[in-house]
């Protein structure tokens, strides 16, 4: 099933996600729906909280979304074990649509979580794809990427938002 995905300046965005205690049917369900939404969304990762569940949980594509071939990722309570070097680009947001900034993340993670079996995981991810996890961590922890830029470029961004609201073009706040 396809979800909503709550639009900036949805409150669930500003909250911190609870652990998952146990993988439930449920649980697997909203993992189904979660990677359905993605992909509808031509989206590259989303995070619980994106779909109105304030759950540690977000999936990635590991093709960045950019291919035919689907392959998305599962992670449950992940956490960041590890991180060097720097890298700047544009970053967007399926919560923020339409608006694009350049953020500095880590050039190179090293993620730990559990995936949908429930099973260890532990990967290393550089450049783009460190940076998709990276971003979706942030979800877990209410931060969005407007966090991360320079005051005038983040009320740039909400102003332009406001604007959108205001004229109908942007979608409605869940």
């Amino acid at each position: 099933m396809i979800l909503n995905i709550a639009a900036f300046p949805a409150e669930i965005l500003r909250k911190k996600a609870e652990p998952v205690e146990e993988i439930t049917e449920e649980i697997k369900t909203l993992i189904a729906d979660m990677i359905e939404t993605l992909y509808n969304a031509k989206g590259y990762g989303l995070a619980a909280p994106q779909v109105n569940r304030s759950l540690r949980i977000f999936v990635v594509d590991r093709n960045g979304g950019k291919s035919v071939v689907r392959e998305p990722e599962v992670f449950i309570n992940p956490e960041i074990t590890a991180f060097s070097g720097e890298i700047i680009a544009d970053e967007g947001c399926l919560s923020l649509p339409g608006e694009f900034a350049p953020v500095k993340r880590y050039a190179k993670v090293t993620l730990t979580a559990l995936n949908e079996k429930g099973e260890s995981v532990i990967l290393e991810a550089v450049e783009q794809r460190a940076r998709a996890l990276q971003h979706e961590m942030d979800h877990l922890n209410g931060v969005l990427f407007l966090d991360h830029l320079p005051s005038f470029r983040k009320d740039t961004i909400k102003k332009h938002i406001k604007r959108r609201i205001q004229s109908g073009d942007y979608p409605q706040i869940i």
